[in-house]
């Protein structure tokens, strides 16, 4: 059995983008999901930033946790270094997660790093939307990471009022 796991908060959970051996939802004590991130890459521009999820300190998170084979691990942790340190403003650490089976295991999982200039901290739902509302970045259009986001989690029964307040927000600017 592998030991290598990778935890996934964001678009992980709907595009890991990497080949695994299982997923599983699971419970990462100690950080919690946020809209803390500027994104100058993947959906917004330095010049017209966009607002991506970080693994913020404190509370809990819970997300997917993939399992992925020993022989395709180098592979991987390569694709995730180039996918999720564009721009270094997260940090690679190793915390414990608990999967939905109950068993306990060591994952990969990208912090934010407080320190770097693109770390928005947290912002009001409204500032969060007119920040999303408009940017695009080389892996598409902030809103839809947004709703994606949101509604993968609603299918995987997890609930976050300000993530389906903005979601909704989103949607209803597209169809007035």
């Amino acid at each position: 059995m592998s030991d290598f796991w990778v935890f996934g908060y964001g678009s992980l959970m709907w595009n890991p983008g990497f080949d695994h051996l299982r997923a599983e939802q699971a419970l990462l004590r100690g950080a919690h999901r946020a809209l803390c991130v500027y994104s100058w890459v993947h959906r917004g521009t330095q010049e017209r930033p966009g607002l991506v999820f970080g693994l913020d300190n404190g509370g809990a998170c819970r997300g997917l946790a993939y399992q992925v084979s020993e022989d395709i691990w180098p592979q991987t942790l390569e694709y995730l270094r180039a996918r999720e340190q564009t721009t270094m403003v997260y940090k690679e650490h190793w915390h414990h997660v608990e999967l939905g089976s109950g068993e306990k295991v060591k994952a990969l999982v990208y912090m934010v790093d407080h320190g770097h200039p693109q770390y928005a901290g947290a912002l009001p739902p409204e500032k969060q939307l007119e920040i999303v509302e408009g940017a695009v970045g080389k892996s598409g259009k902030n809103p839809e990471y947004v709703i994606n986001t949101a509604a993968h989690l609603e299918e995987m029964g997890i609930a976050d009022t300000a993530l389906a307040w903005l979601a909704g927000q989103l949607k209803d600017s597209r169809n007035p």
